[in-house]
């Protein structure tokens, strides 16, 4: 869709309009076409609404001056906001190895919080992630989420000494039961950061110092990755004599897209440093220091927490979709899912928006 075209789904986009010179020769009679679920009152104002963008357009359009919108990464407003911030802890969150706080509306900081462990993955992490993310899952004030380390890293990976037991002496009287037995550990710990994955709220990683082992686990299942200039990553699980088995070996590989990369570094163990992590695609922001990368990252959070979330969040599931399936199954699904959403009154505050050139963070969406 060129520029900040309509879709075609409201009758004709903002290029029809620029090429015809005046309103498109169909109606735009998206609302009132038979979609079920729209109320007649809804259907009234939005096709008045529609009419007066039809009119705003035809105006804008042939102006000196033309509609668009900022490229820039963050807008000044919401930058401002973001500094503005005072954390607060976030009520229904209480764990031993998490801190939870809520910088602002809409966004929340999920700190791992056991500094002096280096922030060692222990019992209570792989159990509280679990609890902690099916809540925000649910959360219908928070649109997006900052994921960072307490201290001098992000964290140095599983805590041997804490999960030794369940690890090298599994319960069970024989072999069969052993196996059982991991295997159900296993998926327990694979949950622990699938569930940053189906979380439908956007999930940025926050990178500084080391991201060790069940680091990279962790931030291959986040959306976005930015780091510190002192970061390093160590796929490091054949240093201890096992394979990585929750999540790494099946997310690098579609994030970094070089398969001989993934494979030196899962096969060696060896640090991947900041500009490397860049260069692959791991990261896609480097920072001078921690305090400038948690700024930026609660910054861009701030900037996801202004759109509509039912854009934001439909966003994320379409992509994850269309990660593990064919372009013609991602199409399919997409049209399923918008035949629904695109009901939504988040499209016509955010058109209106567009047309009178306001930040969306001024613009009020329902929760969802």
């Amino acid at each position: 869709m060129a520029g900040i075209g309509v879709s075609p789904l409201f009758g004709c986009g903002f290029d029809a309009l620029a090429q015809h010179g005046g309103p498109c020769a169909r109606p735009l009679n998206f609302l009132s076409s038979g979609y079920s679920g729209v109320s007649v009152a809804m259907t009234a104002v939005a096709m008045a609404f529609f009419h007066r963008v039809r009119s705003l357009l035809t105006r804008r359009l042939t102006a000196p001056t033309n509609l668009s919108l900022s490229l820039h990464p963050m807008s000044s407003f919401t930058q401002e906001e973001a500094s503005k911030a005072a954390p607060s802890e976030a009520p229904g969150h209480n764990y031993e190895s998490l801190q939870v706080t809520a910088v602002q509306k809409h966004v929340l900081h999920v700190q791992l919080n056991r500094p002096e462990k280096r922030n060692a993955m222990n019992r209570a992490f792989w159990r509280e992630m679990v609890v902690c993310f099916n809540k925000i899952a649910q959360d219908p004030d928070c649109r997006a989420v900052v994921i960072s380390g307490a201290g001098k890293m992000f964290t140095s990976g599983i805590d041997l000494v804490d999960m030794a037991s369940d690890i090298f002496q599994p319960q069970g009287e024989d072999v069969a039961r052993i196996s059982w037995h991991l295997h159900n550990l296993i998926s327990k710990y694979q949950e622990t950061f699938s569930v940053i994955e189906k979380c439908p709220k956007p999930v940025i990683a926050a990178i500084h110092g080391g991201c060790i082992g069940g680091g990279v686990d962790l931030i291959t299942a986040c959306d976005i990755r930015y780091c510190a200039q002192d970061a390093f990553f160590q796929v490091k699980e054949v240093d201890i004599g096992l394979a990585a088995d929750v999540g790494t070996l099946q997310r690098l590989p579609k994030i970094i897209g070089n398969q001989s990369l993934v494979n030196e570094l899962a096969f060696t163990a060896r640090k991947m440093m900041a500009d490397e992590a860049l260069n692959s695609g791991l990261v896609s922001r480097i920072f001078p220091d921690q305090e400038v990368l948690l700024e930026a990252a609660l910054a861009l959070a701030a900037e996801i927490a202004s759109k509509s979330p039912v854009a934001v969040q439909g966003t994320k599931i379409n992509l994850l979709y269309s990660r593990d399936h064919s372009v013609a199954e991602g199409l399919n699904y997409m049209k399923s899912w918008n035949m629904s959403m695109l009901q939504t009154k988040d499209v016509i505050k955010s058109v209106q928006a567009a047309m009178e050139k306001k930040e969306l963070k001024t613009i009020t969406f329902s929760k969802l």
